[in-house]
């Protein structure tokens, strides 16, 4: 995938924090275009409520991407309902091999406040082995921020912003306007 077929891959970060029973999902709101900030103040980070099912969303990508993804997940979780991993795998299992969805440039973290998953277009739901995932340009500086402070008394919340507060530093593609949503099971 080239930045020059694709100028908005590099858009954002996203993290998902599982602690203490809580999970956090956090997400900057800068928008890209090439090298070029379109936006700082968009919101990445979703709540779905599918048939009384509550789950959290946050994506980084293409928006109008992320946004056809997140209309699918919505109704594989109408179709199984309070079943967030068969929904996901559904989801991935249609991105793969649908010819439509093949074509779209996003990742999901998804989170029902028991589980936490990382849906991508290659056909993977993954798990988070630590409690603490992270996609999108600056997801590996979030990630191990993130990482380092699970052993400490910081909440969820506390280290989610936290690891997004370094991510923001360092990547260029990510901002400090975040979008935090909070869910728990």
């Amino acid at each position: 995938m080239a930045d020059a077929q694709f100028p908005g891959w590099h858009g954002t970060t996203i993290i998902g924090v599982k602690k203490a029973g809580e999970v956090v999902v956090a997400g900057d709101g800068q928008v890209t275009f090439g090298q070029t900030v379109i936006k700082g103040s968009a919101r990445k980070v979703r709540r779905l409520s599918p048939g009384g099912f509550e789950v959290v969303a946050g994506f980084a990508g293409s928006t109008a991407d992320a946004f056809t993804l997140l209309e699918r997940l919505e109704s594989k979780l109408e179709a199984t309902p309070g079943q967030l991993a068969r929904a996901s795998v559904e989801l991935a299992k249609d991105w793969r091999t649908d010819k439509y969805l093949q074509k779209l440039e996003a990742m999901l973290v998804v989170t029902d406040g028991a589980e936490i998953y990382v849906i991508t277009g290659a056909g993977d739901v993954l798990e988070p082995e630590h409690d603490v995932t992270a996609i999108g340009s600056g997801g590996n500086y979030a990630l191990a921020a993130a990482r380092a402070m699970m052993d400490t008394d910081y909440t969820a919340e506390e280290i989610a912003r936290r690891a997004m507060a370094i991510a923001a530093d360092i990547c260029v593609y990510t901002n400090g306007n975040l979008t935090v949503e909070k869910i728990s099971k």
